[in-house]
């Protein structure tokens, strides 16, 4: 990092003195807690309250305002009511305070007023040079040198223990929660964070920050949304370089609350799906269980991404090992059944093993000669990447058979992750002093192993297309601010190398067309984005009479349900044959991760069935064709069960195609839908589009 960077990382982490804004020395107000926090875990630096009513507090000589502070201060910590904290920060401004935490709530998470509020004071900070954090969040804690400079109940009762694992957590409260469940675990942490509303600094800034610290093995994360996605996707890439892995929980597995109905795209590609292609992308670790978070770094301990993610499993017990490979084929992880060598290398041992994916020893493996023979057989083999070991009573009774194997078995740089059916805290803790993540669930254990099976280094976006950007600028500049209705969504795809069927427009019932009959009669409006649900469409027209006659009936129909709508004609369409699938292709101008790349199933059920692949925009074609297989409807043009082909790769290209629109400024979303995919080598056609803009 930077010197300014530093200066402020050591402000907010290791401070030497730290003003406490709002200090009561009332022992029953949250307001006193940081003073007894911060000396009970050792805080070695100076205390600085700030009480304009009293000359002491909490034995520590207190000042009227922070202004009035001898020396400088390197933290102030502010207490005090809403409508006192800008004013707090002017004083900060004046000290040349560089950092300031907020724990005082009623900003920009109650509305528009307190969003105000929180804008004008954040703007107060930065002409000052004071750096944010919150506002409505408990604090921080370093292990290294101790700061405990929280008004969490948990961080002031419990005894942590320091270690190499950060928290930022979104949610203050959940702060004290994940430190507990991690002492649990027997875990330390170095630091942790909660970020509140990450007015100034935010979750990316942080983790960047924490990826230059040595004292950082692995970064934590509790999100609740994203804020300033673009620094975590920074923090993210570095994070990979420098080996510390980023592990998020993140809430929000439901779409509830996000208006996403002006396309199919927006439907099918909720917060969920979004989340998942950012993590991905960035190489973050995703996890299901909060307990997952504290248990997958010693899994993940001198690890990259790999190249492959085949997993092998071995256990002594059927019925434990069930509860693990069961999730894991479920979370559809690649499971693989030893080799014919590793089969071949046992058996002139003495050893036999089955020939399934689930390498079961029975009660015959709980000799150590044989548990440790298998497992160092199969952590050799170059058939898979890690190993799962599941073992029974006798971890319990005789940890010297399978945990004492496991320790002393040569893991030839891949990850070991270990589940002990039954309870037994010894064999987990010589698991834990080898730095073999053992796993109390089966949940946890399946959890840590999909996280690591979705583990990729992060995507490379390939450099835009300049003739495709400029020939859709060109389009969109000859609007004139307009909305583009569906001729003109259709010069846009082939801005970007999507073909669209031919078609022509008509102004009225009486108009003929120089078009193969049949055709599809389409209303042409841009104010009318779901043309069927309006009776703005007619398919299979065959003559000039049943053309006039759909004509009209449009007309009829979408004048009644959309009475504002300004219409533009007719759009007349020549009839696609011989497609072997409808897929939909979207963009969007994603709020919380910018730009995305949706494929899916097309047709009116698209949003219904919710079968989609999405990719941060813009993809490569390498991803492109990850997408195409992803997408389980498609495996009608993949081949299956013998079923012609159709023409994947075409689809692949019109996906990095629709991706290059994230490199122009004014489109906010785009779909085709229904897009045909042809025999393969004979393409793809666009037969339906829509383009919002920005305005729009």
């Amino acid at each position: 990092m930077d010197n300014e960077s530093k200066r402020q990382f050591e402000a907010l982490f290791s401070p030497k003195t730290i003003a406490l804004i709002g200090a009561s020395g009332d022992q029953k107000k949250h307001t006193s807690r940081p003073q007894r926090t911060l000396r009970k875990h050792g805080y070695e630096g100076r205390i600085v309250p700030i009480n304009p009513n009293r000359d002491e507090v909490g034995g520590d000589k207190a000042y009227p305002a922070i202004t009035e502070v001898p020396g400088e201060v390197d933290h102030a910590f502010i207490m005090v009511p809403r409508d006192a904290v800008p004013e707090a920060i002017r004083q900060c401004a004046e000290k040349k305070v560089p950092v300031a935490t907020i724990f005082t709530d009623g900003f920009a998470e109650t509305g528009e007023e307190g969003r105000r509020i929180q804008e004008e004071m954040l703007e107060e900070a930065r002409k000052g040079g004071v750096r944010l954090l919150g506002p409505n969040c408990s604090g921080i804690y370093t292990s290294t040198p101790s700061c405990a400079l929280s008004i969490n109940a948990a961080v002031e009762k419990l005894d942590i223990k320091p270690g190499p694992l950060a928290i930022i957590s979104q949610s203050g409260s959940m702060t004290g929660g994940l430190m507990s469940r991690g002492l649990g675990r027997g875990v330390g942490f170095s630091k942790i964070v909660s970020i509140g509303n990450e007015s100034d600094l935010s979750v990316g800034e942080i983790a960047e920050w924490l990826v230059d610290d040595p004292d950082t093995g692995a970064i934590l994360l509790f999100l609740e949304t994203f804020r300033m996605s673009d620094r975590l996707a920074r923090a993210a890439r570095r994070a990979i370089e420098v080996g510390k892995p980023i592990i998020a929980y993140k809430l929000g597995r439901s779409d509830l609350g996000r208006d996403l109905a002006a396309s199919h795209t927006g439907a099918m590609a909720g917060g969920d799906e979004v989340a998942n292609a950012f993590f991905r992308d960035h190489g973050i670790l995703r996890v299901d269980c909060l307990e997952t978070l504290f248990e997958l770094p010693t899994m993940l301990a001198n690890q990259r991404p790999p190249e492959q993610h085949r997993v092998a499993v071995m256990t002594t017990t059927g019925g434990g090992a069930a509860t693990v490979v069961d999730r894991l084929g479920g979370l559809g992880v690649n499971v693989v059944a030893p080799s014919q060598e590793v089969i071949e290398t046992l058996a002139q041992q003495g050893i036999d093993i089955p020939h399934g994916k689930l390498t079961d020893l029975t009660l015959a493996g709980t000799k150590a000669e044989v548990y440790s023979a298998v497992a160092s057989a199969l952590l050799a083999s170059d058939h898979c990447d890690m190993l799962v070991a599941i073992a029974g009573s006798s971890a319990q009774f005789q940890p010297e058979i399978t945990v004492g194997s496991l320790v002393k078995a040569e893991k030839h740089g891949k990850p070991l992750a270990v589940f002990i059916a039954p309870h037994a805290e010894e064999g987990l803790k010589q698991l834990a002093d080898a730095k073999i993540a053992g796993f109390r669930t089966p949940e946890t254990c399946a959890d840590a192993v999909n996280a690591w099976a979705k583990w990729k280094l992060p995507v490379e976006a390939p450099k835009p297309a300049t003739d495709a950007v400029a020939a859709v600028e060109a389009t969109i500049s000859g609007l004139n601010g307009r909305k583009p209705n569906e001729l003109e969504a259709a010069s846009i795809f082939a801005g970007i190398g999507i073909k669209t069927a031919p078609a022509t427009v008509i102004q009225s019932a009486s108009e003929g067309v120089d078009l193969d009959f049949p055709v599809v009669a389409k209303i042409l409006s841009a104010d009318v984005p779901h043309k069927t649900d309006a009776g703005g469409v007619v398919l299979g027209v065959k003559d000039g009479l049943e053309l006039s006659q759909a004509a009209s009936k449009i007309l009829d129909s979408v004048t009644a349900k959309h009475p504002e709508a300004a219409i533009d004609g007719i759009l007349v369409q020549q009839m696609e044959k011989g497609s072997l699938a409808e897929v939909i292709l979207g963009f969007r101008h994603d709020a919380e991760v910018g730009p995305i790349v949706v494929l899916g199933v097309g047709g009116i059920l698209a949003e219904v069935y919710k079968d989609a692949a999405i990719r941060l925009a813009p993809t490569s074609l390498e991803e492109a064709r990850a997408m195409v297989e992803e997408v389980k409807g498609l495996a009608v043009i993949r081949g299956y069960r013998g079923l012609p082909k159709g023409d994947t790769e075409a689809l692949a290209q019109a996906v990095v195609s629709m991706s290059q629109l994230a490199a122009i400024d004014g489109i906010a979303d785009a779909e085709i839908n229904p897009l045909f995919v042809k025999p393969e080598g004979q393409g793809v056609i666009a037969v339906d589009g829509l383009v919002l803009l920005n305005q729009d």
